[in-house]
């Protein structure tokens, strides 16, 4: 696996293949880190992934999580790990691209350090109004908050979470001025917005949808290019006076830099055919998560997630740098 001068993730030159190694591969358990702890999205689509792709391999794989640093603690322990395909990440918006621009400096691995492998869905956002305000769209919330700049606070799992982010890229379209309340985690945040402590809140689909259902808390906005198809009646921002809007979270597999080209694209193949599978798909539909949408069938490659997270590297970069978001 090589990679550009430019310090991001790279294709496969696949002239350096040997097809000997991806035959006798794997010749272990494979082992996928999840950063975070156990529960929420990532543990779900790690743990379904796991469960597949041992199927497929017809080899044990089993899931470590390796919680700590915004996620920082396990993407480092993948990059540094044998580059032999037996240890994966399963990245996020925030391991694969916010992290970067976030830490800056403090980063214990750069995005040379990982090869990229397979993108296995996409998690829209959420906007949330707490049930006892007037706040029923994106319209209402840009005119509360310019008749109160600063007065309202918006809830997230966490400072440079993928929410947070996207709160402050809605933020910047718009010009409003409201107020960050980081919470430890997305149950905590959706908690204090069901007890209306907070006016708005911003979380992945999967972990607020339970609560949107109940009636718990009002969706007023998805942040994917179209509609979600768990909460169709719900806008998307973009239609919401916000052309072009789209921010979505993501889940997807890195290796070890200096993988085997041919070892990369087995598991690419694999993961694939996974991401594309009826009921892998239909398990996380139900929580309102996409296709990977990277082919024209809807599926994934390793250089097309390559060119994905190049292009995440660069946007988020550029809306951490005018929010000036920083983790001190």
């Amino acid at each position: 696996m090589r990679f550009d001068r430019r310090g991001l993730f790279a294709t496969p030159l696949l002239v350096l293949a040997r097809p000997a190694l991806a035959q006798a591969f794997p010749s272990r358990p494979i082992r996928i880190v999840i950063p975070f702890t156990p529960a929420g999205t990532t543990d779900l689509v790690g743990r379904l992934t796991a469960e597949m792709l041992g199927r497929r391999l017809s080899h044990q794989v089993v899931v470590d999580n390796r919680p700590g640093a915004s996620g920082n603690v396990g993407a480092e322990f993948v990059a540094r790990s044998e580059p032999d395909g037996h240890t994966l990440l399963l990245t996020t918006i925030g391991t694969g691209a916010i992290n970067f621009a976030v830490f800056r400096e403090r980063m214990p691995y750069r995005p040379e350090d990982l090869a990229a492998v397979a993108l296995m869905t996409r998690v829209p956002n959420v906007l949330m109004a707490a049930n006892n305000t007037a706040i029923r769209s994106v319209a209402d919330l840009v005119q509360a908050a310019r008749a109160r700049p600063g007065a309202i606070n918006y809830g997230t799992a966490g400072i440079a979470t993928s929410p947070h982010v996207v709160v402050e890229q809605l933020r910047l379209a718009t010009g409003i001025d409201i107020t960050h309340v980081p919470y430890r985690g997305s149950a905590p945040m959706l908690t204090e917005m069901v007890a209306q402590r907070i006016e708005i809140g911003m979380d992945n689909i999967p972990s607020a949808l339970p609560f949107i259902r109940d009636g718990q808390i009002r969706a007023i906005g998805v942040t994917s290019a179209a509609r979600n198809a768990s909460m169709p009646n719900v806008p998307t921002i973009a239609e919401q006076g916000q052309p072009g809007f789209e921010a979505t979270a993501w889940f997807g597999l890195l290796a070890p830099a200096a993988t085997p080209a041919p070892v990369v694209q087995r598991l690419g193949t694999e993961l694939n055919a996974i991401a594309l599978d009826a009921a892998f798909r239909a398990r996380l539909a139900a929580l309102g998560a996409d296709a990977p949408g990277l082919t024209p069938d809807g599926g994934t490659t390793p250089e097309a997630f390559a060119a994905f997270l190049r292009a995440e590297v660069a946007k988020w970069a550029d809306v951490v740098t005018r929010a000036n978001i920083r983790v001190e």
